[in-house]
């Protein structure tokens, strides 16, 4: 009786111990949560948000689908300088207005990236598009140089060069079917980042079932499921699922590969014994090696790799996306490909030369063109920022802890800045007609303190591509822009790919 009597009184006083732990556990973030609650009740909101799920029951589960909703509510709010949504028990404020954005994008107290970039740090560390605060800071200042134009320049024969092979892989398409055009787009800048980041060849025009393409491929997709996945977020129930698996095998094969190549140029760079009347090509992976902060420090293995592999996960995916999107408008809008080509004889003539750096800056209609191209079609069509202290926004107060969604593909759809928004115009990116523009309108590669320290490397690679392409080629599009559907994810991509056709020009 007496054993039963104190088994009983043990659980009880266990039950009870472990009731007060789970009441300290939650007491903390659940006051949190009714604070942000309370307080961001004046915000303009999607309507059936509830206490916990918030409004998982109104958006589809579905990349394009949930895009297409946030986007619908962007123009549902257009006269509102701000909207409210909540993703489960997290509070998202959601901005597309320049004034708004530049409230944030501009404020050095808002530099960290929001939480989900959190899931990107397994592959990329904490590099110069994840990492915060003082590390960020050095480590911008560090590199800053390695994109310097004249350093840039040296890249160009690489763009040219991978550039030729993509057009030889096209001319294989001329007079045949429509095809999808995404995939050799994409290896040919795959391509380009591989030899000018690393100075490694991969040579994924020829071998597009490699490891390491494969695994480049995967990754971004691994990723974005992940942070729409809420059931994937907490670490310890991912790595037991096959996508956690899956994400683990594509991990290894990156780090991997980009750890050998490391290892490789440094024993090269060490050799200072270079063959006379032979000069090495630089990549950016020979830059890190020799680069030092201000105390005269090296970066050290682990700094390099979270760069290399930054700038192989940002350097190819957007840009190929960008090239791929401005073929489809090409294609779509005969006038302005005879005005690009017309503008590619005024420089080139009929040559079948490279493009040079003084060719680069006589490309002013390509430019405009490239431009009305992000503008309608953002390679990152959404990123997120951490409101890192109370702060109000248009009159609204936004708490700390809250994250910032910034959509480009709604802001570039501004009225007030770009009449008729939907059509494509390149002219608006003339010059007298961007003059007096809200200079956080019109914002591809970000802006402000945090902005793409490779936009400059990117418009080079996007105008080498496409005037390679158009020198040779007429493209007809195939595809009625209504039927594209794009995928916001981390890159905007076509659901179903870009389909054209190819004549060669005469």
């Amino acid at each position: 009786m007496v054993t039963v009597l104190g088994l009983y009184t043990l659980g009880i006083v266990i039950a009870t111990v472990l009731l007060a732990l789970l009441v300290f556990l939650t007491y903390e973030p659940l006051r949190a949560y009714i604070h942000k609650w309370n307080e961001m009740k004046p915000i303009p909101g999607v309507e059936g948000a509830y206490p916990i799920v918030g409004n998982a029951l109104y958006f589809k589960s579905n990349a394009g689908d949930f895009f297409n909703q946030i986007i619908e509510s962007t123009n549902e709010f257009r006269h509102f300088p701000l909207l409210k949504i909540w993703v489960g028990p997290l509070p998202f404020v959601v901005l597309f207005h320049a004034e708004t954005i530049e409230m944030v994008l501009n404020n050095p107290r808002h530099m960290d990236k929001a939480d989900s970039y959190r899931f990107l740090h397994p592959w990329l560390g904490t590099g110069l598009l994840t990492s915060t605060g003082d590390k960020w800071r050095r480590r911008r200042k560090m590199l800053t140089p390695t994109f310097h134009f004249s350093i840039l320049s040296e890249f160009l024969e690489v763009m040219n060069e991978q550039a030729e092979i993509l057009t030889e892989k096209l001319e294989k398409q001329v007079g045949l079917l429509p095809f999808d055009c995404f995939s050799y787009i994409t290896l040919c800048a795959l391509d380009i980042i591989c030899e000018t980041a690393m100075g490694k060849k991969i040579f994924a025009q020829d071998n597009s079932d490699s490891d390491y393409v494969c695994s480049v491929y995967k990754m971004s997709d691994i990723i974005t499921r992940r942070q729409r996945t809420p059931w994937f977020w907490p670490d310890f129930i991912y790595n037991l699922l096959g996508e956690g698996k899956e994400h683990k095998r594509n991990l290894k094969v990156l780090h991997s590969f980009t750890e050998s190549v490391i290892r490789e140029r440094a024993e090269d760079n060490s050799d200072s014994e270079v063959p006379q009347g032979t000069k090495k090509r630089k990549a950016f992976l020979d830059m890190l090696l020799q680069a030092t902060d201000d105390d005269g420090n090296h970066l050290s293995q682990k700094d390099i790799q979270e760069e290399v592999d930054t700038f192989m996960f940002e350097g190819h995916d957007t840009t190929a996306a960008s090239i791929n999107w401005a073929l489809h408008l090409l294609g779509s809008h005969p006038d302005v490909q005879r005005k690009a080509q017309h503008e590619l004889h005024e420089v080139f003539g009929a040559s079948r030369r490279p493009v040079g750096m003084d060719d680069l800056r006589r490309l002013r209609y390509l430019e405009c063109i490239i431009k009305e191209c992000l503008r309608l079609f953002p390679s990152v069509p959404l990123f997120a920022r951490h409101i890192c202290e109370d702060c109000y926004i248009s009159g609204f107060k936004v708490p700390k802890g809250v994250n910032a969604v910034i959509i480009p593909f709604a802001l570039h759809r501004d009225p007030r800045y770009f009449p008729d928004p939907e059509a494509f115009c390149p002219d608006r990116f003339l010059p007298e007609n961007s003059a007096g523009r809200h200079p956080f309108a019109f914002i591809p590669f970000s802006a402000g303190l945090r902005n793409c320290i490779g936009q400059r490397f990117a418009m080079m690679e996007e105008k080498v591509m496409l005037a390679s392409i158009l020198r040779r080629f007429q493209v007809e599009a195939c595809q009625k822009r209504e039927d594209l559907r794009p995928l916001g994810d981390l890159i905007l991509r076509p659901e179903k790919g870009i389909w054209i056709k190819l004549q060669n020009r005469a």
